[in-house]
């Protein structure tokens, strides 16, 4: 049976850094048969929008939309908060793979069976 593993992310583009490890870490987590979550909040949110990732690179790493898909295509969840993308206006319609909109609740229903989480 499978663990669980959470990595919450507040960054996009304005810290490539921080957004591209995270989703290196949550790749490794999914790839190790962990049931694993990204939750996108505050200006992670962005990167829940068709093409946002698009531009996103930094060095040392593969371009953020492939490891963004890649963890998609693992079968990784991402949840993201439905104030911080309402609060920006985002367009629903258009979620990458995997994204499905949450509330609160969500994250602590999957927090709550002890699920690590990391932050970046």
């Amino acid at each position: 049976m499978p663990g669980k593993f959470c990595v919450s992310l507040t960054q996009a583009g304005g810290d490539p850094d921080r957004a591209s490890v995270a989703f290196v870490v949550a790749n490794a987590a999914v790839g190790s048969d962990q049931e694993t979550v990204v939750f996108l909040s505050t200006e992670g949110v962005r990167l829940a929008v068709q093409g946002a990732a698009d531009e996103i690179r930094e060095e040392g790493f593969a371009p953020l939309q492939d490891l963004m898909a890649s963890f998609a295509a693992a079968g990784g969840t991402i949840y993201v908060c439905s104030p911080c993308f309402k609060k920006r206006g985002l367009d629903e319609t258009r979620l990458v793979a995997g994204a499905r909109i949450v509330g609160g609740a969500k994250l602590v229903e999957f927090l709550a069976s002890g699920s690590p989480c990391i932050s970046y």
